[in-house]
């Protein structure tokens, strides 16, 4: 079997799992709604503080909700005895790597648009305006969150304090990813165009390459502890 069908198929375990369930889905989902219906009645729809807010506020949404997603993938496959087949299974674990931290960015872009859709209604912001940038920002991110929230996961998620432990590494890490993300996002929702924004995506998309560098090369020695 190539390593692309090895791949394919390791993402697909991820997503029939979780769609049989739908257990990690939901509760990212709902977790991300609440935060932006929490915030929506703090500022007045429409007003000057609510733009200047809004993009921290829409990625406070998807960060915390992505950590939640994080978590439970990796508890899940140890609970059930799914990682060690994993390591057992004549798969690099680069490639293991690469399919977790997939599925992860697909379940996080599943919860990115309904929460930016319910975002747009509730702070009166025109949804179409900026989304094909709005589109490049959101796939960048969330790769580098993805990534590296995927090796960290899995990290920590053999120690004691593991609820608290992946957050604590996590957000030291991304914070590049969030602060770009966050300045690019408003500058899109503000109709800048991309030269705008530019350097913005520069910084998310050097993180990218990198950390997905990184990552998958150590993988194997995070798994062999």
């Amino acid at each position: 079997m190539s390593h692309w069908r090895k791949l394919v198929a390791l993402i697909w375990k991820d997503l029939l799992a979780e769609f049989r369930t739908k257990e990690m889905l939901s509760s990212m989902l709902m977790f991300a709604l609440i935060v932006v219906v929490v915030f929506n009645f703090t500022f007045e729809p429409g007003s000057r503080a609510t733009k200047e807010a809004g993009p921290g506020i829409l990625w406070v949404a998807f960060t915390f909700a992505g950590v939640l997603g994080l978590y439970r993938s990796l508890v899940h496959e140890v609970e059930r005895g799914c990682l060690q087949g994993l390591i057992l299974a004549p798969v690099d674990y680069g490639l293991i790597f690469l399919g977790k931290a997939a599925g992860n960015a697909i379940f996080i872009f599943l919860i990115e648009l309904p929460t930016f859709l319910l975002f747009s209604i509730f702070f009166n912001l025109d949804f179409w305006q900026g989304l094909d940038k709005l589109a490049v920002i959101f796939f960048l991110g969330t790769i580098g969150f993805a990534a590296v929230g995927t090796l960290l996961s899995a990290i920590s998620v053999n120690t004691r304090t593991r609820e608290i432990m992946l957050p604590i590494l996590l957000f030291p890490i991304e914070v590049p990813v969030i602060l770009s993300a966050v300045n690019a996002t408003a500058g899109a929702l503000a109709g800048k165009n991309w030269s705008a924004i530019s350097g913005w995506l520069k910084i998310l998309a050097g993180f990218d390459l990198i950390f997905l560098l990184v990552c998958f090369v150590t993988f194997e020695y995070v798994l062999e502890e």
